[in-house]
């Protein structure tokens, strides 16, 4: 894999990380709500406006542009697993900015993880 794939794919990566972080920002500035029919117009236009969904939306898109550059360079095979990094950059991002807890069992699952994915691209 060269420099340029290996670059592409963890900007896609990171990207999407980054959409779920907004994402998660967003729904928190809106505050819980409720799936009903007299909610989806209120909510739906909260949603709409809220610039933390807006740069989530963002960052998909542009995700999306990369990995298809991406995935004109490397095998699928290849370039899918390694978007298994994406959990290990949203627990420790969530972690530090939104307080959520990194138990012992969860980093075991991440340290599986990051070796499931140093073994798919060692291949």
């Amino acid at each position: 894999m060269t420099a340029l794939s290996l670059s592409l794919i963890l900007a896609g990566v990171l990207l999407n990380a980054a959409a779920q972080l907004l994402l998660k920002a967003g729904t928190n500035a809106v505050g819980p709500f409720e799936f009903a029919a007299a909610n989806a117009v209120p909510v739906g236009l909260k949603l709409a406006f809220e610039p933390h969904i807006l740069g989530g939306i963002g960052c998909y898109v542009a995700s999306v542009v990369v990995w298809i550059l991406a995935l004109s360079r490397v095998e699928v095979s290849i370039a899918y697993p390694m978007l298994s990094i994406g959990y290990v950059v949203n627990a420790v991002a969530a972690h530090y900015l939104f307080g959520e807890a990194v138990s012992p069992l969860r980093l075991a699952g991440i340290g599986v993880i990051i070796l499931g994915v140093f073994i798919v691209a060692r291949s």
